[in-house]
């Protein structure tokens, strides 16, 4: 496995070896002491999740606050997707500023967003299965997020806004600077 920081301390890109055949190939998509050693974090995942999408879905940008912050590793199992987390950690030198990483079946590309960054994604395929395990367990009442399209982000969604499908809760969610200052 190849591990590959971002510009984000702490965000890591990670790039499976893939064996391949006539049969087809084999990949170990996670290992706990290969992950950590490669890292250098002591991340103990807890919960997996899985959505499916259509082209064009918008989810984010969300995080969890407080004592039930989450770590992710993220992947796609079908379709494409361009993947972004945004470093919201107080005092960080990359604070506000984002990543934007394509993650797709045919790429295996996995991204590690470390607590105290928001996560979103966008579906660029006409489907996509997004999986992803977190370090600690959902809170609802800890829920917080930043509307996807927030002039300070300044995030490429690559699609245009109009074929954004945005579900009521995300459209309402307030600005950077209102939960951030």
């Amino acid at each position: 496995m190849q591990v590959t920081e971002t510009k984000l301390k702490g965000c890591f890109i990670l790039e499976p070896t893939k064996f391949g055949d006539q049969r087809g190939y084999f990949f170990e998509s996670f290992n706990a002491r290969t992950f950590n050693t490669l890292t250098g974090t002591d991340t103990y995942f807890v919960q997996d999740n899985q959505s499916f999408s259509t082209k064009g879905v918008l989810r984010g940008l969300h995080a969890q606050a407080g004592e039930y912050a989450q770590a992710k590793l993220v992947r796609v199992l079908q379709g494409r997707v361009v993947d972004v987390a945004v470093d919201v950690r107080p005092g960080s030198e990359t604070f506000g500023q984002h990543v934007a990483v394509e993650l797709s079946a045919e790429n295996n590309l996995q991204l590690f967003v470390p607590r105290g960054f928001l996560h979103g994604f966008v579906v660029l395929s006409e489907e996509a299965t997004f999986f992803y395990k977190c370090d600690n367990f959902y809170n609802k009442e800890s829920e917080c997020g930043v509307k996807f399209d927030d002039p300070t982000l300044a995030i490429d969604w690559i699609l245009p806004q109009h074929d954004l499908l945005i579900s009521e809760k995300d459209a309402i969610l307030p600005s950077f600077k209102e939960v951030f200052g």
